[in-house]
């Protein structure tokens, strides 16, 4: 499967490369993951509005760069809030956004998970 390669995409996601391996972000190898300890970072969280057509967004910075912790704490918070949401991970930083304003929902989340946070 290494020499699969994505032949055309319209998707903007699609066309970022890895500067060493020169691979898809999704498919890099290269890249170490830093390894999970709630006790090590503070996550930060922040309600935005603008740039998305009025509407409120829960972001959640400041956490680690690991792929699959960052999936599953996505998909829990998701389900926890019933609604829907992304992550994402580039080279400098990894964010999760929740659509709406579930501030005190995430909270009680990142509580109950041990996780430090800032904000709000």
């Amino acid at each position: 499967m290494s020499n699969v390669r994505t032949v055309y995409s319209t998707d903007p996601k699609d066309k970022v490369n890895c500067p060493e391996c020169k691979r898809n972000l999704t498919e890099c190898k290269c890249r170490k993951q830093e390894l999970v300890d709630s006790k090590q970072f503070t996550a930060v969280l922040r309600l935005e509005k603008n740039g998305r057509g009025g509407k409120t967004v829960t972001v959640i910075e400041k956490l680690p760069r690991n792929e699959t912790y960052l999936k599953d704490l996505c998909r829990e918070i998701k389900a926890k809030c019933a609604t829907g949401g992304t992550h994402r991970l580039t080279t400098d930083q990894s964010v999760i956004e929740i659509q709406g304003d579930k501030l005190d929902m995430v909270k009680k989340i990142l509580t109950q998970k041990m996780i430090k946070f800032k904000g709000f």
